[in-house]
């Protein structure tokens, strides 16, 4: 077992001791989705979005996770006003940056926070964080377009990883994590996961989750990333034969059943160095 799969088990022990509050402002179509993962993994959810309340909100909050999937003027004021919140008293934020490339609204929103609250991870797939990256995306919803399956995923985590002094991670066939010096790759997961709205949503709320435990958000973002894939490839095992109604309730199981046996007996992490 490597040093980077001991840092994760670790932090599957101290997240179920520790039960950390973890502020989300997400999407109304998987916000249950978030808060059920989260509890199923051993943190404590808190779903506020109200510009009244999230200052307060985020400041008894051991993370936040900002998750654009469902814009409007009144969650990204609340965004950015609970993200600079964040910053004031160190806590760290994650951005799920949901269709960004897709429509101007979601690209202004997404460079507006970026440009106004310090980020500690940013979770999306290849579609997505090309856009961050700056180069041409063809975003056409929540999946990655097939055009953009040819951007090198290292190289844009890396260079966003540098850019913004954060933790980048791109969920795809095989994931990729990096803080712009250290680069994870992760092989677990099932094609059915993408057939289920909402598991990148979980996913970067499972990393917030982590990174409500820990100050090395790199660790935090491979655990949570990881974990995803492996409840995947459980409740495929599982329930996959029986629909992806099944396939979804298994998730939860498999996230509520994760421990450290488990994760190291299904993890298939490759760590390198640039």
């Amino acid at each position: 077992m490597n040093h980077l799969t001991s840092a994760c088990i670790d932090l599957l022990k101290e997240i179920r001791v520790k039960t950390p509050l973890i502020h989300n402002i997400t999407n109304y179509v998987t916000v249950n989705d978030c808060a059920n993962a989260i509890l199923a993994i051993g943190a404590s959810p808190i779903m506020a979005d109200d510009i009244g309340e999230v200052e307060e909100i985020v400041s008894i909050s051991s993370a936040l996770v900002i998750n654009i999937g469902t814009l409007n003027q009144q969650t990204i004021t609340s965004m950015i006003a609970a993200g600079k919140k964040a910053n004031e008293l160190h806590i760290p934020v994650v951005l799920d940056p949901v269709g960004a490339g897709a429509s101007s609204l979601r690209n202004k929103t997404t460079q507006e926070i970026l440009s106004q609250v310090k980020i500690d991870v940013i979770r999306g797939n290849l579609s997505e964080i090309s856009f961050v990256a700056g180069l041409k995306s063809s975003t056409k919803g929540v999946d990655t377009a097939e055009e953009d399956e040819k951007n090198d995923a290292v190289d844009i985590a890396k260079l966003i990883a540098n850019k913004y002094t954060c933790v980048v991670g791109i969920t795809g066939e095989v994931d990729v994590i990096s803080d712009g010096i250290r680069v994870a790759k992760i092989s677990n997961g099932n094609k059915l996961l993408s057939k289920v709205t909402g598991t990148g949503c979980m996913t970067s709320s499972l990393v917030g989750s982590f990174c409500g435990v820990t100050k090395d958000y790199y660790t935090a973002a491979v655990v949570g990333i990881a974990t995803m894939g492996i409840a995947g490839e459980i409740a495929f095992l599982k329930a996959g034969a029986a629909g992806t109604g099944s396939f979804h309730i298994g998730i939860i199981d498999a996230l509520s059943n994760m421990d450290g046996i488990l994760f190291k007996e299904r993890a298939k992490i490759d760590e390198t160095q640039y």
